[in-house]
């Protein structure tokens, strides 16, 4: 299998999060499980973050700081200790999937860590599903990138808009490694 192997726009792009039990092996085969078609459909264990305005960057942060030299022009660098990122999500906001009592809306601030999945996908991988979830509904059928991590969802601010879409910004605090670049597809 490859990654994505032609410049494209990731407008098929995916995040999804999923409540089920941390694999204790952070492996491929274990994340991908947590993530099956049964997950999204009847366990409601995984839920894909639907209505995504704009994706930060994803992935480990560099591990250099600067460090500043007196009478000198420019810092010196060395490496340190990267910050575990949080991850800050552009959403049209739709009031329905945050409520309370939604499968969403309930993770907001409860305190409890995650598994999530970002999926860099040039094409339509949903395979007439509403969430591209496991191979079995077609993301196996284009070129695709995972990444997987642990997490809790920390915050989301709506922002009323007066001239556009209303917009709220969900926040992610990353408690893991990102484990990943694995590839699936055709």
């Amino acid at each position: 299998m490859a990654h994505i192997d032609s410049i494209g726009a990731g407008i098929y792009s995916d995040l999804s999060v999923c409540s089920g039990s941390m694999p204790t092996t952070k492996n491929q085969a274990n994340y991908d499980g947590l993530f099956s078609d049964t997950a999204f459909t009847t366990g409601d264990t995984a839920w894909q973050v639907s209505n995504v305005r704009e994706f930060p960057s994803i992935g480990t942060p560099p591990n250099i700081v600067n460090v500043p030299n007196y009478g000198q022009a420019t810092s010196s660098q060395v490496q340190g200790q990267s910050d575990a990122p949080n991850i800050e999500l552009t959403i049209n906001y739709v009031s329905a999937d945050w409520a309370d009592g939604t499968s969403l809306g309930d993770l907001v601030g409860d305190g409890n860590v995650y598994a999530f999945r970002f999926a860099l996908m040039n094409a339509d991988a949903s395979g007439g599903a509403e969430y591209p979830a496991s191979s079995a509904t077609g993301i196996g059928t284009v070129k695709n990138t995972y990444w997987y991590w642990e997490g809790k969802v920390e915050a989301l601010l709506i922002n009323p808009q007066l001239t556009d879409a209303n917009t709220a910004t969900l926040t992610i605090s990353v408690q893991s490694d990102f484990y990943g670049g694995y590839t699936i597809g055709a």
